[in-house]
């Protein structure tokens, strides 16, 4: 009986990580879709003359090791706050979790938060968002730091690809308003993955 208990729970175990494996062509799907977005004048951010040139975003090079599966951890009993924003706009989310994980062998945590209006709609009720900035930032990165777009996780770990994170939108053009990262989204560690600078 504990054998088959114990068989049953690593058939689990594999399965859950079955579906949540790098996978190259996930994010090179991302990248596409990105550049996508960017070049048709109907959904860029970019300003009219820097939309005339585009061809591409600058990418760091794909990296199984920003590909991580976070422990998640479900923080109850938050208070809803208003998020600092590039302009006066201040969005209310909530704190939704903390995830925890190692890179390069340095254990680290970052807040996962909701936007309380947008997750009023249906299409992004499982929607978290995750800014961060890393050591990067303000170097080969933007120094305002990243966004990385999550779903609420099922169990208690979430994966999480650093090479799906992108720039907000006033990095490219002053006249969005963007969320600015939370100082205990702070990471000590490079983070070489995801959108790099867009003027060098």
């Amino acid at each position: 009986m504990k054998n088959s208990l114990l068989l049953i729970f690593l058939l689990q175990l594999t399965f859950g990580f079955a579906q949540e494996k790098f996978k190259i062509s996930s994010t090179e799907k991302f990248q596409k879709e990105i550049n996508g977005e960017y070049a048709d004048a109907k959904t860029s951010p970019l300003t009219k003359g820097d939309l005339a040139s585009f061809k591409t975003l600058n990418f760091y090079p794909i990296n199984e090791k920003y590909f991580v599966i976070a422990q998640f951890t479900r923080t109850e009993k938050e208070k809803p706050f208003e998020m600092k924003t590039s302009t006066d706009r201040k969005p209310i989310y909530v704190k939704y979790g903390e995830v925890d994980f190692t890179i390069d062998g340095k254990a680290l945590k970052l807040n996962v938060y909701k936007n309380i209006e947008l997750s009023k709609q249906k299409k992004y009720k499982d929607y978290l968002f995750l800014p961060f900035s890393d050591l990067t930032c303000g170097n080969e990165s933007y120094i305002g730091g990243k966004y990385i777009d999550l779903e609420i996780p099922k169990g208690n770990t979430i994966a999480i690809d650093f090479n799906t994170s992108y720039n907000p939108y006033c990095a490219y053009n002053h006249i969005y308003s963007c969320p600015k990262v939370p100082l205990e989204n702070d990471l000590d560690i490079e983070i070489k993955a995801g959108v790099k600078n867009f003027h060098n």
